[in-house]
C-alpha cells in the first residue's frame, strides 16, 4: 500500500498565495487589529485556497460585517460608568476597519432620553450597545432597530423581553445572592438591620441584585432585617444624604449593600459617623474611590465586571464572532486581593 505524506499548509504558504507578509497572515489568523478589510478578505480566501481553512470558516469570518458601532452610556457621577466610557473612547480611537467605534453619554434613568438617543444614533450605526432601561418605549425602539437590520446589544443591565441581539454582563441575581452570603457571614451580631441602596429600579440589573440579596437573606439569615431600597440615582450626594439618615434612624444598622454606583457618598457618611468599622459595606464597580475605601477598611467587598471584558465581548458580537449573549465573569475583590492599577 502506498502512503502519501500530505503536509498541512503553513503560514508562509498562505502569505505567498495572498501576496502579503507572514506577519500580516499571523494578524489575520489570530484576529489582531491593524489589517485593512480588503487585505483581511484576501488572506482568508488564500487560506481556503491552500487548504488551511474550510470554506465555512471563511464565510463565518467575513460575514456579517458591521462597520459602525456606537456605545450609549448613562451620564452622572457613577465612577464605574465614567471609567467604562473612558475606556470605550480610548479603544475607539484605536479601532480599525472593518469597525468604527464611538461612545456617547446620555441622560441617566430617563427612558425618553434613551429612546431619542437610540433613534438618533441607531439611524447611522450598524450596532448599538447600551444599558437598557425597563420601559415599553425602549422595548419598542429596540424592535424598530432590529427590524431595520441593526444589531442591538445590551450591557450591564438587560431587557430580555425585547428583540435585542445579545446581553453582555454578569448574572445580577447571582451577584445579589453573593453579596448577601458574604454579608451574612461578616455580620456576626445576633440581630440587626441591613440597608439596600439602589440607583433606580428602572434598571433590571438593580432589581435583580436586590431580589437575589433579599431571597438569600430571608433563606439563610432571618435574624437580619432589610431596610429599603433607598434610591440614590447613582449620585454621590444623594447617597450621602440617604446614608446619613439611615445611620441616624437605625442605630442597629450592621450592613449596607449598594446595588448601584457612586459608593463614595455612602463611604463619606460612614466615615463621618465613625461607624465605618461597625457597618459592613459592600457595593459594585472597582474604581479609584472603591479601591481606596477597600484599602482604608470602609468598604468590605466590591463586585465588579471588567470594562475590558465588556468591550471585548461587545466587539465580538458586533463582528459576528458571537451571535448570542455573552456572560462576563463576576469579579470579587477585598482589600487583600486588589489587582494592580
Amino acid at each position: 500500500m502506498m502512503v502519501f505524506d500530505v503536509k498541512r499548509p503553513l503560514i508562509p504558504d498562505i502569505a505567498a498565495a495572498a501576496g502579503v507578509s507572514t506577519a500580516t497572515v499571523d494578524r489575520v489568523l489570530n484576529r489582531r487589529p491593524g489589517v485593512r478589510k480588503a487585505t483581511l478578505a484576501r488572506v482568508l480566501k488564500a487560506a481556503v485556497e491552500v487548504g488551511y481553512l474550510e470554506e465555512e470558516e471563511l464565510n463565518r469570518r467575513l460575514g456579517p460585517t458591521f462597520a459602525r458601532v456606537v456605545f450609549l452610556l448613562p451620564q452622572g457621577t457613577n465612577p464605574y460608568l465614567t471609567g467604562l466610557n473612558g475606556y470605550v473612547r480610548e479603544m475607539a480611537q484605536q479601532s480599525v476597519e472593518p469597525l468604527k467605534v464611538s461612545s456617547h453619554f446620555i441622560e441617566s434613568f430617563n427612558p425618553e432620553a434613551l429612546v431619542q438617543a437610540l433613534r438618533r444614533y441607531g439611524r447611522l450605526a450598524d450596532v448599538v450597545v447600551f444599558m437598557a432601561i425597563e420601559h415599553p418605549k425602549v422595548r419598542q425602539v429596540i424592535d424598530e432597530l432590529t427590524g431595520a437590520g441593526k444589531r442591538v446589544v445590551t450591557i450591564i443591565s438587560d431587557l430580555p423581553t425585547s428583540s435585542r441581539s445579545a446581553y453582555i454582563g454578569i448574572d445580577n441575581f447571582a451577584a445579589g445572592r453573593t453579596a448577601a452570603r458574604v454579608m451574612g457571614r461578616f455580620c456576626t451580631a445576633p440581630k440587626g438591620k441591613l440597608a439596600l441602596v439602589a440607583a433606580s429600579r428602572a434598571y433590571r440589573a438593580h432589581m435583580e441584585r436586590e431580589m437575589g440579596f433579599l431571597a438569600l437573606v430571608e433563606e439563610s439569615f432571618p435574624h437580619l432585617g432589610v431596610i429599603g431600597p433607598q434610591e440614590g440615582h447613582d449620585n454621590r450626594d444623594e447617597n450621602y444624604v440617604n446614608t446619613c439618615r439611615l445611620l441616624e434612624r437605625h442605630p442597629d444598622l450592621v450592613g449596607i449593600y449598594n446595588v448601584g454606583g457612586s459608593s463614595d457618598g455612602i463611604g463619606r457618611a460612614l466615615r463621618e459617623s465613625g461607624r465605618e468599622r461597625q457597618v459592613c459595606f459592600m457595593g459594585h464597580g472597582l474604581t479609584p474611590d472603591t479601591r481606596a475605601m477597600l484599602v482604608d477598611g470602609i468598604m468590605d467587598m466590591v463586585i465588579t465586571q471588567s470594562p475590558a471584558a465588556i468591550y471585548s465581548c461587545a466587539i465580538e458580537v458586533a463582528s459576528g464572532d458571537v451571535l448570542n449573549s455573552s456572560a462576563v465573569a463576576m469579579e470579587i475583590y477585598f482589600s487583600e486581593n486588589l489587582p494592580p492599577t
